[in-house]
């Protein structure tokens, strides 16, 4: 390679192969907790690989783990995800299409695309035995089982950078928080019309409990705490016996995520004869813009090179790998990957003229920290 401007042409030259190898992974539908079609996934991804770089990635479980090499010295460390929170049977509703400059499909934004850069950008690197790839495949479920991995893969890295979708082209340089509980009530089944008075209704409890809760967040630090999903009874003419309800909880401030935790599992029922038992707990720790701040300066020049400048930044909510990564002390720029938009929405999109762009910056970011040693 010879420099930013022939890199850029070069994968700009192949834009036609990655909208093709998007229509591949799109079409093999991954959603998060469905083994074989995340496995039929996966072999794609090996596929891509394989072709692309050379070299297949090692699976770890439904995770694939992939190395350029067993090179002494800093290393980079690109982490993704492949799968998606689309059920299977979505792509015959809404298929892979590409028209007026958008590629749409289930996962291609969030983050099918951004896989295709990132394998695109490592081919038209030199040299790629400092360069480390982890792909999971539970990241949509909180990466309960990837989580050990990413943190174990951050702390042999010198810098994380994330193929997570873009915001509106900026990337991310902060992220909150997480924390997912299950709020779970048992009480008394009874016929409601003849002797509901003999029942304890847990779905009465669990509103009494989910409005309390509703209560928890502090907007002024950015904690929010959202129940999102419900659920309660048998039959309408049975008083609710078990209800159940989903709390999604983000949190900007690292002390707010053990505060939340302590006021969810003090919550009560007042209802006679139920009981609240509480699941969950905090997930994946705010991600500081501090993590990613000289990174960002970084990635701002290599776009000056390569002439798709400025690059604007964005603090989001939504949680990535990013947030573990970061916590295990590893410099850390997110929302490297897809230009697009509609992320877990009927609209998810990719602009594929920016795909090229996109490699391009992640591979010149790439050269950047290596020739300096991989240091942020």
């Amino acid at each position: 390679m010879t420099g930013p401007s022939a890199r850029l042409r070069r994968l700009r030259a192949r834009q036609a192969e990655m909208i093709t190898a998007l229509e591949l992974l799109v079409d093999a539908e991954s959603p998060s907790g469905a083994p074989e079609a995340l496995a039929s996934c996966a072999a794609r991804i090996t596929e891509l690989f394989a072709d692309r770089l050379g070299r297949t990635p090692e699976q770890v479980g439904a995770h694939l783990q992939w190395s350029g090499g067993q090179a002494d010295g800093p290393r980079v460390l690109l982490v993704g995800h492949y799968d998606t929170v689309w059920p299977l049977g979505t792509l015959a509703r809404h298929p892979f299409t590409v028209a007026d400059g958008r590629a749409t499909g289930p996962g291609s934004f969030d983050m099918k695309a951004g896989i295709v850069q990132l394998v695109e950008a490592l081919a038209t690197l030199d040299d790629l035995s400092r360069v480390t790839v982890l792909l999971t495949a539970d990241e949509e479920l909180g990466s309960q089982t990837s989580r050990q991995l990413v943190q174990d893969a951050a702390s042999r890295a010198s810098a994380a950078l994330i193929l997570e979708p873009s915001v509106d082209g900026m990337l991310k340089t902060a992220r909150k928080g997480t924390g997912m509980y299950t709020l779970r009530v048992t009480g008394r089944a009874a016929h409601a019309g003849l002797e509901p008075e003999k029942g304890a209704n847990a779905l009465v409890a669990l509103a009494e409990v989910v409005l309390t809760a509703a209560r928890l967040g502090r907007p002024e630090l950015g904690t929010t705490v959202t129940p999102t999903m419900a659920a309660a009874g048998s039959a309408s003419n049975v008083v609710p016996a078990e209800a159940t309800a989903e709390l999604d909880v983000r949190t900007a401030v690292p002390e707010e995520a053990s505060r939340v935790d302590a006021d969810v599992r003090r919550l009560a029922t007042t209802v006679a004869g139920t009981q609240l038992s509480v699941e969950g707990g905090p997930n994946r720790p705010p991600m500081p813009s501090s993590a990613s701040a000289a990174l960002f300066l970084r990635a701002q020049s290599c776009a000056a090179r390569l002439g798709i400048g400025p690059l604007g930044s964005a603090a989001v909510g939504g949680g990535s790998d990013g947030n573990f990564t970061a916590a295990a002390g590893t410099p850390t720029l997110d929302g490297l990957g897809a230009v697009g938009g509609g992320a877990h929405g009927v609209d998810e999109h990719v602009l594929v003229a920016t795909m090229p762009e996109r490699a391009a910056l992640v591979a010149e970011l790439i050269d950047d920290l290596l020739a300096a040693g991989a240091g942020a």
